[in-house]
């Protein structure tokens, strides 16, 4: 990946039609879903709640993309500006609810059995998960912007009001916590 977003063809043309007539809105949705269920389950740790929140997005997309001005930000930096308040949204009322651990439900046995090579992803998955749990609200926000969502330091400073060089070193640190946790060389 290079780090370039790609932009759906005719996107204007497609969110203008969409404006008055929602079953347009179908072309839209099915190039920007992918990245913005990425970028939402970078956020969230359960992907039925990445469902969930993914689904609200693209409502929410659908009954305001008349409010969509072409002139302050391409269509996918507003779509995401969308995702990022929804999930912004759903940990702000999570910090509110108190919800059974997932160390609780961890070792609870699958009542289907797995094959190896999907046990030894589902690990790894979860290390990578765990590692990023570990992350600051703001790194974990900036990590799925860049890797979920396959935005540029450019768009994420754009978005998030932090500079370029900002966005870029916060990363760089967060690669390395990354790194240092996944490995074990974690610095106390």
């Amino acid at each position: 990946m290079d780090g370039t977003v790609a932009v759906l063809t005719n996107e204007l043309a497609l969110v203008a039609r969409a404006t008055a007539e929602p079953a347009a809105f179908a072309a839209i949705y099915d190039h920007y879903f992918p990245r913005v269920y990425n970028y939402v389950r970078y956020r969230v740790r359960d992907a039925n709640t990445a469902d969930d929140i993914t689904a609200q997005v693209f409502e929410r997309a659908l009954v305001r993309i008349g409010s969509y001005r072409p002139e302050r930000a391409p269509f996918g930096a507003w779509l995401f500006a969308i995702a990022r308040n929804a999930v912004n949204d759903h940990l702000r009322a999570q910090r509110r609810r108190h919800w059974l651990s997932l160390e609780a439900l961890r070792d609870r046995a699958s009542t289907e059995p797995q094959p190896e090579e999907i046990a030894i992803h589902s690990e790894t998955h979860t290390e990578l998960l765990t590692a990023v749990a570990r992350l600051s609200d703001r790194e974990r926000d900036l990590i799925a912007l860049k890797f979920a969502a396959g935005l540029t330091n450019r768009r994420i400073a754009a978005l998030t009001s932090l500079s370029e060089s900002n966005v870029g070193v916060i990363l760089y640190r967060a690669i390395r916590k990354l790194r240092d946790y996944l490995t074990g060389n974690e610095k106390i």
